[in-house]
């Protein structure tokens, strides 16, 4: 039985995951819970699971990983807010189901530094799919790594018609059910972009080797080419229990916990290449993470004034992109070797300058 701590466990991948530890109680335990500020929601799971020891924010969120006795820690937190959680599991020697992206981004060798080999179990849907197909084969053996994209809710529309959308439509996303700033970064498909950055640093392949596919259906996750032409794809419904349960039971699959396709019913997938004029936050991501640093957590933060703006009706749509690669632009990172110090430093002043840019849009 694996003893799990859940952080973000009142958000979107912290209820799923209690739905998969709920269907097997008797390959988890739940040890420890943290929520961001739902404190009435995370009480209630603390009582239904006996859980112990709970905690509220983030920096209760890291005490409670070093202090308490877990086997694996599921980052399921929101932005990055997640790095001292990860950095915490991570020394103290649990395995980190990570659905926390920013946290691997922001701290990006950081974080590498201090992870051992394997240590690090993706729980996106694209990640955890690569990590499956690489079983496949040798890493010498890895030709490219295609992650694949719904395309967001404005998929095939023109920039110059993006330029009127309403927060309301970029939450409309056509398939997955997430927070606010992820929908979002769907939408514009900087999530798309951190998770290019983010699969660089999981699986040490060059961003050269890195490309991007939008295919709207969502049933194939991620695929990976070998280098003799054959490709191995991972496809399911789109459930996020499954790449949880990976996360939290990982080399393991757990029996049941999605449905898998019907292969006697007609299925029609698609794949088209991304228009990166519409949407040029892969690229901007692509050229931020082979400049690493502090650039990163740069693009990061300056997103998330941006969606935040956004929402708040102070910019519209296309300036979330724009006011990222202003701020990117404008970024002199201050020290070669990063730090907990460095990456707060340039998060303060990518959030500031972003702030500085939107108030004069």
């Amino acid at each position: 039985m694996r003893r799990i701590v859940i952080l973000g466990s009142t958000g979107s991948i912290g209820t799923q995951a209690l739905d998969v530890i709920r269907a097997n109680p008797e390959k988890f335990e739940v040890v420890g819970l943290a929520a961001g500020t739902n404190r009435a929601a995370m009480d209630a799971q603390a009582a239904e699971f006996g859980v112990p020891d709970v905690a509220l924010g983030a920096l209760e969120a890291e005490q409670l990983v070093r202090d308490i006795d877990a086997d694996v820690v599921l980052n399921g937190i929101t932005g990055s807010v997640g790095l001292g959680p990860t950095l915490a599991a991570l020394e103290a020697g649990r395995t980190l189901a990570l659905a926390n992206k920013e946290s691997l981004i922001v701290g990006g060798e950081l974080v590498k530094s201090i992870a051992r080999p394997g240590q690090i179990v993706p729980v996106d849907s694209e990640h955890s799919a690569i990590a499956q197909a690489l079983r496949a084969g040798a890493a010498g053996e890895v030709s490219r790594l295609v992650l694949t994209a719904s395309g967001g809710p404005f998929r095939g529309r023109t920039r110059e018609s993006l330029a009127t959308v309403t927060p309301r439509e970029a939450l409309a996303h056509p398939t997955w059910n997430m927070g606010l700033v992820v929908t979002t970064n769907s939408a514009t498909l900087v999530n798309k972009g951190l998770e290019v950055i983010e699969a660089h640093l999981l699986f040490d392949v060059a961003y050269s080797r890195i490309v991007v596919t939008v295919h709207p259906q969502s049933v194939i996750h991620s695929m990976v080419e070998f280098v003799d032409g054959s490709t191995i794809a991972q496809a399911s419904p789109p459930d996020m229990r499954l790449p949880i349960s990976l996360g939290l039971d990982w080399p393991n699959r757990v029996p049941g916990v999605g449905a898998p396709l019907d292969w006697s019913a007609v299925h029609s997938w698609t794949f088209e290449p991304l228009d990166v004029f519409a949407f040029p936050a892969v690229k901007l991501a692509k050229q931020v993470g082979r400049a690493g640093s502090t650039y990163p957590a740069v693009f990061n933060a300056a997103n998330e004034q941006a969606v935040a703006a956004f929402h708040a009706g102070r910019i519209g749509f296309l300036d979330i992109v724009d006011t990222i690669e202003a701020v990117v632009q404008r970024h002199e990172p201050a020290e070669a070797i990063l730090t907990r110090a460095s990456l707060a430093d340039a998060e303060l002043w990518a959030r500031r300058e972003a702030d500085r840019i939107i108030a004069h849009t």
